[in-house]
């Protein structure tokens, strides 16, 4: 029980979090949480900061982390109902999206990072259509989320966390039924645009209209 109910104190103390914008979220129903992603730390500020059970796809390394914080960790993805993707499997994109749009049937709040993976530099990069497109056949309105300062709070390559103000920001949710012109490849790129330029006036960030390597291997699927 202790894992499960340290981590969330332990990181709004680090953190110092500021939620903006909440009032954007439903209070029950589907919706799609699209954040910009710049650390491991997003996976616990996100749910912290929608208020309400959030479901999320996560690496399975996150799962597995060493010593008393990767327990925490661990513990703290279960209780809010992380979907562990190995993304060594060659379907594992594929089988995420299915993971979330039975999430979203069920009526549960679901969040993902269009860029499919950290930035590198603290920039926003071009989003995938995985969003998109989940939004377009479940009908789920999609939130906007800007984050700031995860990447203070754990710099890449790092496991230590340092104090950091991170904030987190909502903005207006779109939805899928103002994108019904076109086939669904230009349905969904037209609203993977949106999205993304929602999310850069919520962060603040530099955009650059190009996929994210990441720090990921290039043969590593991307999580759309």
């Amino acid at each position: 029980m202790l894992r499960h109910v340290a981590i969330g104190p332990l990181f709004r103390a680090l953190s110092r979090m500021q939620v903006e914008g909440r009032e954007h979220i439903p209070k029950t129903g589907a919706v799609i949480i699209a954040a910009n992603h710049l650390s491991a730390m997003d996976a616990l500020a996100v749910p912290l900061a929608v208020g309400r059970p959030t479901t999320f796809l996560g690496k399975a390394e996150y799962f597995s982390m060493p010593g008393i914080k990767g327990k925490l960790m661990a513990g703290f993805m279960e209780r809010v109902g992380t979907i562990p993707v190995d993304r060594k499997q060659g379907r594992a994109a594929l089988l995420s999206l299915d993971s979330a749009q039975q999430a979203l049937e069920a009526g549960r709040a679901f969040a993902m990072h269009p860029e499919g993976t950290r930035s590198p530099d603290g920039r926003l990069y071009r989003g995938r259509t995985g969003v998109a497109r989940l939004s377009l056949v479940t009908g789920s309105p999609v939130v906007p989320c800007g984050i700031t300062g995860t990447d203070k709070l754990q710099t890449a390559g790092s496991r230590r966390l340092r104090p950091a103000k991170v904030t987190v920001s909502f903005g207006p949710e779109l939805s899928p039924a103002a994108y019904t012109s076109g086939p669904m490849a230009v349905r969904s790129r037209d609203m993977t645009v949106d999205i993304m330029k929602a999310i850069q006036a919520l962060s603040g960030q530099e955009y650059v209209d190009s996929f994210s390597p990441g720090p990921r291997a290039p043969t590593d699927p991307p999580i759309a």
